[in-house]
């Protein structure tokens, strides 16, 4: 379910595996109407499917929030996925490139971040997983 939640944000619920289509769908909305190339739309799609994916697979729900920024030069889009999972108990073994707990080619969390301008990640075993992104238009 995508939520509007004001001017310049919103967020998507994700409960079930379609929901990633939907946060994709919102993500691509948002960035095009931003105005940012279709490469750039296609990297910020890609790792918001991503990390939707890795909160469904490991977490079973989670939420995404999205929110429009500006620095006053440039607009771009953050991203964050929260999740109240299993956590990440090594964040920096996860972001090396090939490491997977879930069978996976272990592209997810270091891909993401690639394709993306900015990561954060935040993760307390046995408590869940904030993960925040961002993209800014190049002008």
């Amino acid at each position: 379910m995508t939520t509007v939640q004001g001017e310049g944000e919103g967020e998507v619920k994700i409960d079930v595996e379609s929901d990633i289509v939907l946060a994709r769908r919102a993500v691509r909305d948002v960035a095009a109407a931003l105005g940012f190339a279709m490469t750039d739309t296609t990297r910020i799609v890609t790792a918001a499917s991503e990390l939707a994916r890795n909160t469904y697979k490991y977490a079973g729900k989670g939420v995404m929030q999205w929110r429009i920024l500006s620095n006053g030069q440039s607009q771009g889009i953050e991203l964050k996925f929260d999740d109240r999972g299993p956590g990440i108990s090594d964040i920096s073994e996860a972001m090396s490139e090939g490491f997977s707990t879930g069978g996976g080619l272990g592209m997810g969390l270091p891909g993401a971040k690639r394709l993306m301008d900015e990561m954060e990640i935040r993760s307390i075993a046995g408590e869940g997983t904030t993960i925040i992104v961002r993209k800014w238009r190049r002008n």
